[in-house]
This record gives structure tokens, sequence and C-alpha cells, in this order.
């Protein structure tokens, strides 16, 4: 057999606690190929079968009792894949009794002798009792209830000096929930213990073998003797997954060694295929438990994860049901209401309970309204969501918030997001406070680098209650509580889009009606102004006729901005037609027609000389207009408007200035954007929607060209740059 590894700080992680090479000394055990022949056996077999077995010798030729080698024919005729389920006889050989274990894995039969101390009669009053205890266990409906009671039926039946249900949270500590021990014993009830003091490979093994028995903790193990099967090159561990006797790993016994204790049993609870938790079982002095009450103690955790599956089945079914209702009653509201984050908040009180929760935050187009939480902070963890989102975003402690948010949060610590319209920034948005928790952790949880083996990992020795507060953590978010949220995000993004496919369809009805059903009424009544104003016989009918005239251009340009708009936002060209177009004559016409219409404002026009550019000149012209008229309207009274042109590295460079303030950042990051909020209500820009920048980005980009803000010696300058035509650039 291949000898064991050393177990040292290089290879803990991986310590190959499967393949030990030994056993425990309260039993013996002989290994057999799925042919039946002798491939290794413990060194202390003969103690039980009297002679020593040799290599490939058949089965049949070991003498062993009439029960034994009943069970191996039948182990070997009912293997499946090389595997095959544990049986189990009684037997007694030379006057001694043995429980005889018998299973198949990797295509290997094993055959366990384990000393049994006890009678018959007496394994069967513990089966009995075992029986009850399953029976009161079944009537317990809360998972609490249920594990103080799993303790002390199992205490009760076994004898142990104390008895422990631990239950596993989901970063694998395991807390202790219940606890049955001798009154003279230190209490362990509500300790903490860390997810390193069951490694990966361990808690492997907890799942496929669900129960585990060290007679004695200060044992000297025996080694396998044997070797492979014929023909293969070198020695095969024995693979002891579910083997009885199965040697543990030395620093599992030191860690036992360092609580005191001298004997142990472990009885897993696993709930869909995970380590959900565990009955542990110590003694103080050693201790052996008959193999038939071992097995009813393994039937009481299957009764016990059943029972668990349900409790939470329920807990579960009703969390679904209420969400379900939460659901269908917003879906409803959103249909109905104008305002989708207004329907929101009206849920709120669902939306919270549902998740457990304790704020809402809902923003869309910029637009934050919050529940149970500051406003200000509110706008601050909206700005801080992730633009480009589209599942659910979860953050369980202060830690994973980015950085610019961190400082505001406060009791803040846990966010579920559900990003339900990104390309208008919706988000539905449920906290959690923070969790302030005192752990009682069972000794503090590290381990020292030296210890009684020499220089390797060493468990902790103290195990009194070592206490640490945690901060900055909410409460982990449930998984039926994110397939919940997974749910509901898809019903928002459903709804989300019929409204904007609705939204879509009327506004594409509106424009039409603007571009033909509202320009024809207007070209007459302009038509009309032109004809009052020339027909004045000296009355007020030519100021009339220039108001209405004034009016109707005002009414044309705002349509011509909401269908340049459209075109953009579908992707549109705004229709450029290019040919060379002197900016320089084109920018003083402009000018003057300023002039013309506004007298009193003074328009300081420089230009070194013609600058020919490839421009649609109506649509270039829509942009110094634009730039002129922001001027006129935001600029300082009785301060000319600046206009200076000028070629620069192959560009033509205009720039429209007007003394004022520099524009505050924050109205600076969207002075391109459409429907500002600072153009609405704005004394100086009555009738303006903060249109006209953005249409006049748009008609310069599409000339290859770029628009700029900067504020210098006292001016707001906007700066159009466009390259010049080849033959002027050249």
């Amino acid at each position: 057999m291949a000898a064991p590894r050393r177990v040292d700080l290089q290879n803990c992680a991986d310590e190959p606690i499967h393949i030990p090479g030994s056993i425990q000394p309260h039993g013996a055990l002989i290994f057999l190929s799925d042919a039946g022949l002798v491939e290794g056996w413990s060194a202390n077999i003969a103690a039980v079968t009297g002679r020593e077995p040799a290599l490939g010798q058949p089965f049949g030729a070991l003498g062993l009792p009439d029960a034994v080698t009943e069970l191996i024919q039948e182990c070997s005729a009912t293997m499946i894949a090389g595997e095959g389920p544990a049986m189990v006889a009684a037997v007694t050989i030379d006057g001694r009794d043995y429980d005889c274990v018998v299973h198949a894995h990797v295509h290997r039969i094993l055959v366990e002798f384990e000393v049994r101390d006890v009678g018959m009669d007496e394994v069967a009053q513990f089966a009995i009792k075992a029986h009850s205890s399953i029976d009161r266990l079944r009537r317990q409906r809360t998972v609490d209830g249920l594990l103080e009671t799993a303790v002390r039926q199992v205490r009760e039946f076994t004898g142990f000096d104390r008895v422990m249900a631990y239950r596993f949270r989901s970063d694998d500590s395991g807390d202790i929930a219940a606890e049955a021990r001798r009154d003279d014993l230190v209490p362990y009830l509500g300790q903490r213990y860390p997810a390193g003091d069951i490694p990966p490979q361990a808690r492997r093994l907890y799942v496929l073998n669900t129960l585990r028995m060290i007679a004695d903790v200060g044992y000297r193990p025996v080694s396998l003797l044997g070797a492979a099967r014929e023909g293969a090159p070198d020695s095969e561990p024995l693979d002891m997954s579910f083997a009885v006797l199965r040697s543990v790993s030395p620093i599992h016994v030191e860690y036992l060694q360092n609580m005191g204790v001298a004997a142990s049993m472990s009885v897993s609870i696993v709930v869909g295929d995970r380590l959900w938790g565990l009955i542990a079982c110590h003694h103080m002095t050693p201790k052996r438990v008959p193999y038939s009450v071992r097995m009813a103690a393994d039937v009481l955790a299957q009764v016990i994860a059943s029972t668990v599956q349900g409790i939470e089945a329920r807990e579960d079914a009703a969390l679904v049901e209420h969400a379900a209702q939460v659901r269908t009653s917003l879906v409803e509201s959103l249909l109905l209401e104008e305002d989708p984050l207004e329907a929101l908040v009206q849920h709120g009180d669902g939306l919270l309970e549902s998740a457990h929760a304790q704020a809402l935050i809902v923003g869309q187009y910029g637009r934050v309204v919050c529940r149970g939480i500051d406003r200000a902070l509110g706008e601050a963890v909206a700005a801080a969501l992730p633009a480009d989102a589209n599942d659910i975003l979860t953050y369980g402690c202060v830690k994973e918030w980015p950085d610019a948010v961190r400082p505001l949060l406060g009791k803040w610590a846990g966010l579920l997001g559900l990003p339900f319209d990104p390309p208008t920034d919706g988000w539905c948005v449920l906290l959690r406070t923070e969790q302030v928790e005192e752990v009682a952790w069972g000794g503090k949880p590290d381990k020292s680098m030296s210890g009684p083996m020499g220089e390797r990992l060493t468990p902790r020795g103290s195990f009194d209650a070592w206490h640490e507060t945690v901060r900055g953590r909410a409460h982990p978010w449930e998984d039926g509580i994110l397939t919940h949220a997974r749910m509901m995000l898809g019903e928002l993004t459903r709804v989300s889009n019929a409204r904007r496919a609705q939204t879509e369809a009327t506004r594409a009805q509106l424009l039409a009606m603007l571009g033909h059903d509202l320009r024809d009424p207007l070209n007459s009544i302009n038509m009309a102004g032109m004809v009052l104003e020339r027909t004045d016989g000296g009355s007020n009918k030519g100021t009339l006729g220039k108001r209405i005239q004034s009016s109707s251009n005002r009414m044309q340009r705002m349509i011509g901005q909401v269908l340049d708009m459209s075109r953009i936002d579908r992707g549109l060209s705004l229709g450029i037609d290019l040919q060379p177009v002197d900016l320089a004559a084109l920018a003083c016409d402009m000018v003057e027609e300023a002039r013309l219409a506004y007298p009193t404002i003074v328009y300081d026009v420089h230009a070194t000389g013609p600058a020919f550019v490839l421009a649609d000149s109506g649509r270039l012209g829509q942009v110094i207009s634009n730039l002129l008229s922001n001027a006129r309207q935001h600029g300082e009274p009785n301060h000319p408007i600046v206009i200076r042109l000028a070629p620069q590295d192959g560009q033509a460079v205009l720039d429209v200035a007007n003394a004022g303030s520099p524009i505050a950042p924050e109205t600076e990051a969207t002075l391109f954007n459409p429907f500002k909020r600072g153009s609405l209500n704005n004394p100086r820009n009555r009738t303006g929607m903060g249109l006209g920048l953005y249409i006049a980005q748009q008609i310069v980009r599409e000339h290859k060209g770029e628009i700029a803000y900067r504020h210098e010696n006292g001016n707001v300058v906007f700066s159009v740059r466009l390259p010049l035509a080849p033959r002027q650039a050249s």
C-alpha cells in the first residue's frame, strides 16, 4: 500500500483524508477486488480471523463465518458500476462479538469487523428509544424546536456527554444552535465556528458518508498491508470514503484533544445535496456506540433533514405567494398609472415586506423618489448605480459599495437593485440596514504555526468564547428573495417595454400632426400677418402683422426642433447637403438678421476673411442662429455679443461670446442634453425646451466638426470647429 502522506503546511488544504492508509484499532479490515480476491488487509486482521491472508487469495478460502461470506456474495452480486451499499451482520468469532459491515466502492469490496461491547438485547432497546425520538422530531414545526428536540433525543439514546447541533451559514461557518450536555461541562451554545474548522475535503466526506465515529481520540492507527490488483503498475491506495473504521486526520485528532474530547460521533444533516448542519457528539472518555445505534442516529438525521426541508418549503411557499401578490398588484398599477415611479412607491410596503428590506429608492430619467431613507442619500445611491446593468445587483456589506458613496451610507449596508429600464436609468432599489453582530467564536478563529507535531498548521488550543463585533454587513439576501427579485425584474422590464412602445406610437402620431396638420395653418397665419403688415393704412395693423409673423415663426422653429430631435432619436440623418460655403459670409448674414430683429443688441463681429467649409448652409445657419439666441437670452444686459471667426490648424473656428458668469458644473454636464431642467421655466427663455444646443451639436457632428463650451475673461464662449474645405485648407 502507498504510505500516507505527511500533513504539513504545504498540503494541509489537500490532505487526502479518504485514503489515510490506516484504520482505527477497535476493528479489522480486509478488502477484495470486485472478483472476490484479496488485495489488502489491516495489520491486526489475524487477531480477528485467526490467520494472515495471502495476496490474491479467494475470499472463500479465508475461513470467514457463513454470515460474512453471504454478505460478500450478495455485495458482489448487487454491485453496480463498482459500487454497493453497506450491509451488516452480527457475528461472533472466538467468543467476541462483532458487527461485520460490507460495502463496495471503486470496484473494491471492503469487509470490516467492528468490536461490539454490548449484547443485541441492549442494542434493541437503543433502537426502540430511537424510534420514539423520530416520532417526536416529526411533530416539530420550527427549525429551532427541531434541533432542540434532536440534541436531547440523541444524547438520551446514545449516552454522550455533550450533543450539539450545528447550523451552517452561507459562508460555511457554523453556529451551535442547540446543545444537550452534562451539567459540569462548559456550554458552547451560541458559539460560532469558522468555515476552516471543516476543510473542503472533509465537508465533501460529510455529505457522502453521513456518519463518522471516533471511539478513542488517543488511538494508535493500524496500517493497511497488501498490494494492488494484479497487472497494475503501482499500488492503488484504498479509498475509504464509506468505511466505518477509517482513520482520521491527525489535525482533527489534535483539534479534539485541544477541546478535551476523548470520543466523537458526527451525523450529517444534508439538505439538497448541501451540508446544512451537523449533530456533533462528544464524550470525555473513550466510548463505542454499536453500529445499529449509529444507524438509528443516521436515520434520525435524515428525518431532521426532511423536516427542515418541509419547514423551509412552507416558508418559501408563503414568501412566493406574497411576492406573487405584490407583483400582480404592482403590474396592474403600472399599466394604469401615468407615472411608474409613483406606482412603485405606492406599492412600497409590499415590496419592502416581500424582500425583508427597510428602504426603497426608485429612479428614472434622473428623477429619484425615496421611501424610508433620506432623499439626498437616495439620490447619491442612485447616482452611483452602474449604467450598463441588465441583471439584479446585490451588495451585502459596505466594502462592496462604490467608493464615492461609502462615507454617506450611515446605517445602510445591503442593496438589492433591479434595473427595470436601463435606457431611461430606471432602477428599483431595496436597502437593508447594517446588522451589528456580537459573534461569540468557539475560541479565537485562527491557527498557529507550531505544535506537538512540529512545524505545521496547528488547531487553536482554547475553545473559550472569543467575542468579536462585526460591523458593516447586512443580513445576506436569501435565495428565495433573489428568485423573487429576478421574477419582479422580468415583470417590470416587460411593462417598461410595453409603455415605451405605446409612447413611441403616440409620439409618432404627435410628430405627424406637428409636421403636417399644424404647419399648414401656421403658414396661413404667417401669410395673413404679411398681408396685414403691407396694408397698413396708418392704423396698428402693421404692428399686429409683425407680431403675428414673429409668433408664427417662433412656433415653426419649435416644431422644426421637435421633428429634428425625433430624427436624431431614431438614428436618422438630419439630411445634410454638403456644398462649399463661406462661413464668414454666412455668419455675417445671420448677425444682420439678428440686428434687424433685435436692434438694441450690439453685435461685434471679427473675421479675418473668407473661410470656406463643406456644409449645408441652412443647417449651419441653424447652429449660428441658436448660438446667437443663447448669447442674447443668457448674456449680461448692455454688453456686446462678440463673434470671432478665424482659420486654425486646418479648421474654421467660430466663437460666439457673451458676458456672464461660469456655467455651474452640474449644468455644464447636461448642456447638450435635450429637455434640460434649466430650460424649463427659465425667465430668460420661457419658450425654450432645451433642444437647441442638442440639435446644434448633432448638426456640427454630421459636418465632422466639434462644438464646446468654455469660460474665459468673464465671457461664456461657445466654439464651433469645422474642417476647412480642401482647397482653402491647402
